[in-house]
């Protein structure tokens, strides 16, 4: 058996040899003029939104600032050329809710959450990135309901405000409404809005999932609504096949951008961002969004996994890091297939379009010149290429007849600087391996990133806070908001810190997901343990604790109360129930009842499991004593009705 063995491995690598070494037999003559017309790039950049980026910055030092050069710091890893971020409504965004900045008409507050100390970490490390900006939701007080208002049109204005004032950001581009059917009206009141108060941010339109293009249409019946939209800027073009454009969108003479994009398989699924099977396909976007479709600015959700796997839509980032615990993160493959595009060309460099297709042996090419220098760069990838094959190129056109610097990408490779290529009377030819990226510049400067994470550890276990060393006003450490706000305050009738959930009004939900104000913490692996907390209702509504919660990807039912697990709630009457959820069906009523309770006054709840068994009680009396195997392992959690309430001693054993 070993010696079989040990024949077939000889035989796998003559045969890899053979196919390394042979002889390529398809060839593509490329010529690059560099007088050719093409449209201007205007970048690569990142979506933090969705609470897509939560637990970054409950990471320490120094493994946070790591984290932060792999995606900002140029010529070191992904290089981000631009930053989305969200307008944090506190509602449910995909991945969590985000910190409203103006919970009500005349409350401002520009330090709640963590987008603005995410823009200012870019800046610090790219002072050239550009800022955009783009709401999925509202506070309930705007328009009294009514997203498309003069109220919501002064929220974002005071955003944009906020962002320069307060932290000194310019916010360069904002959107209208995630993914959701624009309103003529409201785009032309948003732009007036804007230069009423001064501010001279782009409004970019319409961020569609569905019919990305047929604002195009509204353009030719409205010369006004043109005028106010800088950018046409569409979501996953391709999520249902091949990617495409209108006649309409390539004539209207407005830059095209895919405003947020990732690889997916054609179906809808994310797929992962090592080499395979996510970064590779990537690879072809970053080429082909170009050449087939004029898009001049490509935008992934999200930067980072920074939000835990049983929320909706895993394995977005460029990058993971969801384990601040413990240190660790994941330098990805996507990481470099942008790194061989955004540090060998920048915002303002120029397509060639004659330097931009498609290779004979399958895979593409696109070429940027620089705006004020005769340097270029072209980038290749082969990721559908079965063989090798050779490129011969042939420049003119008065770009640099300089040497050619190669870097490449692969299964087996990670952004690797190869061997110099002279070009010989403004010609150079090399020989492209099939399922690769390939940037060949004259440039210099290029780096890769050497900072390395600690081991992954699990979460915590046994877990508490007694939120002491919170900060006021921010969530507490490991916490995701899944709807509402969950902010250490100080305490009500108690000592020291609590955690509050501060939000008492329904809002302008995000494609109809709105849950209860819920947040969580803890393992996916978690199966016998204890939950247990204080609560205390402030105003008439319940509070709730739950346990192995095994999904909160709220894209499985959009009008679910609660993640799937088992809640124990209580209303301010006394009136308790314990119940299994479960996305797409009805909760299951496990045990209830009524005892004495009331608002203002401090209460202990807890849940205990062991295999099937379930206990529950409340201040200290065992109320519930069930069976029930629905839910195995999962998570903990404490929320609200549209209340607000406090919590305080979470305990987890």
């Amino acid at each position: 058996m070993k010696r079989n063995s040990a024949l077939i491995l000889a035989t796998s690598l003559v045969l890899l040899s053979f196919v390394s070494c042979q002889k390529p037999t398809q060839k593509t003559e490329i010529k690059i003029d560099g007088s050719g017309k093409g449209r201007i790039f205007e970048g690569i950049g990142g979506v933090s939104a969705g609470a897509s980026s939560r637990l970054l910055i409950d990471y320490a030092e120094p493994q946070r600032s790591q984290i932060l050069d792999y995606l900002f710091k140029p010529n070191y890893g992904a290089s981000l050329q631009h930053l989305k971020v969200e307008v944090g409504g506190d509602t449910n965004s995909t991945d969590g809710s985000e910190p409203s900045h103006m919970r009500t008409r005349t409350d401002e507050n520009y330090g709640r959450g963590y987008e603005w100390w995410l823009m200012k970490e870019a800046k610090a490390r790219n002072p050239e990135i550009m800022l955009d900006a783009l709401p999925w939701g509202a506070p309930g007080w705007i328009g009294k309901g009514k997203y498309y208002s003069p109220d919501m049109a002064n929220y974002i204005v005071k955003f944009i405000q906020g962002a320069k004032k307060q932290h000194g950001l310019d916010i360069e581009y904002v959107g209208i409404w995630n993914e959701t059917n624009y309103d003529v009206g409201y785009i032309k009141l948003l732009k007036k809005t804007l230069l009423a108060n001064g501010l001279t941010t782009n409004v970019v339109a319409a961020d569609l999932y569905e019919n990305q293009w047929k604002i195009t249409d509204d353009f030719k019946l409205d010369p006004e609504l043109k005028k106010d939209v800088y950018a046409i800027s569409v979501h996953y073009a391709r999520v249902k096949g091949n990617f495409y454009v209108t006649g309409g969108a390539l004539d209207s003479g407005k830059p095209l951008w895919s405003s947020e994009d990732q690889p997916f398989d054609g179906t809808g699924i994310i797929l992962h961002r090592d080499w395979k099977p996510g970064a590779r396909i990537w690879a072809k976007f970053l080429n082909t969004n170009y050449i087939d479709g004029k898009v001049t600015k490509t935008e992934i959700w999200s930067p980072v996994t920074s939000y835990y796997d049983n929320l909706a839509a895993p394995n977005s980032g460029l990058m993971y890091a969801n384990t601040p615990w413990s240190g660790y993160y994941n330098v990805q493959s996507a990481i470099w297939v942008t790194a061989h595009t955004t540090q060998f060309a920048q915002p303002g460099w120029q397509y060639l379009d004659n330097g931009c297709g498609y290779l004979s042996g399958q895979g593409s090419y696109v070429t940027l010149k620089a705006p004020s220098t005769n340097d270029y760069s072209v980038i290749v990838e082969t990721i559908d290429a079965k063989e090798p094959q050779e490129a011969e190129f042939q420049i003119s056109g008065g770009l640099s007849a300089g040497t050619i610097h190669v870097w490449e990408t692969s299964a087996g490779k990670s952004f690797e600087k190869l061997s110099d290529i002279t070009p010989q009377s403004g010609s150079f030819r090399i020989t492209l391996e099939p399922d690769a990226i390939y940037s060949l510049t004259t440039t210099v400067g290029q780096g890769k990133g050497t900072a390395t994470p600690p081991p992954p550890t699990p979460f915590p276990f046994p877990y508490s806070d007694d939120f002491e060393k919170g900060t006021l006003g921010q969530s507490a450490k490991y916490f995701a908001d899944q709807d509402g706000a969950f902010e250490v305050a100080a305490c009500t009738g108690r000592p020291g810190n609590c955690l509050r959930q501060v939000v008492d009004q329904h809002l302008i939900a995000w494609m109809r997901i709105s849950p209860d104000p819920f947040t969580f913490l803890g393992s996916a692996d978690w199966s016998d343990y204890e939950v247990s907390m204080d609560a205390m209702i402030e105003e008439p509504g319940s509070v709730t604790l739950a346990g192995r919660i095994d999904s909160a990807d709220w894209f499985q039912d959009e009008k679910a109360r609660w993640v799937s697990g088992y809640i124990l709630s209580v209303q301010h009457d006394g009136t308790w129930g314990l119940d299994s959820t479960r996305f797409k069906a009805a909760p299951v009523k496990l045990a209830s009842g009524k005892l004495p309770f009331s608002l203002k006054t401090w209460h202990h709840l807890a849940l205990i499991f062991k295999g099937a068994a379930i206990q529950a009680s409340i201040d200290g009396a065992s109320v519930a004593n069930v069976t029930d195997t629905n839910h195995k392992k999962g998570m903990a959690g404490i929320g609200t009705g549209w209340n607000t309430a406090q919590f305080d001693n979470i305990s987890i054993r």
